[in-house]
């Protein structure tokens, strides 16, 4: 008879390591496919849907990430302040070059679930637009990514 094992909050955060992802020239959305499956801990044999057992992810040089077919120009991302007339509209190339760790936050986050846990999971993503903080104290694992067709 085969057990199915329950891993607890305090196991979780003792395994939990640091993953280092180069983001130059990967396509976006296979960049936050990627690094959510990590955030959420997909890649795991304990994976639960419940519980928070992922990793701590790094991205670095996000401002050279590709976006796909028209969507530096055609595309346009939206953010309200709240306030009246507080509508920003902001087009792809724009995104790139000044809210690129934006971009990539958002794309991660449009890929974990919408509740509670994930709100949680995303504060341990770290975007940076160029080489950014020194993270060796944590000992980060280096990740290959396809880069994937343009």
């Amino acid at each position: 008879m085969q057990k199915t094992t329950m891993i607890t909050k305090e196991q979780a955060s003792q395994a939990r390591q640091w993953y280092e992802i180069d983001a130059t020239g990967v396509v976006l959305g296979k960049l936050a496919v990627l690094v959510a499956d990590i955030l959420r801990g997909k890649n795991k044999p304990t994976f639960s849907s419940n519980t928070d057992h992922g990793d701590y992810v790094i991205v670095r040089n996000a401002n050279k990430v590709v976006l796909t077919a028209n969507k530096a120009e055609g595309e346009f991302w939206y953010s309200h302040s709240g306030y009246i007339g507080g509508l920003r509209k902001r087009s792809g190339r724009e995104m790139l070059e000044k809210y690129a760790d934006e971009l990539v936050t958002s794309a991660v986050k449009g890929m974990l679930p919408k509740n509670r846990l994930s709100r949680q999971i995303i504060l341990k993503l770290n975007v940076y637009k160029d080489f950014g903080k020194d993270h060796q104290a944590q000992k980060p694992h280096t990740l290959k990514v396809n880069k994937g067709s343009k």
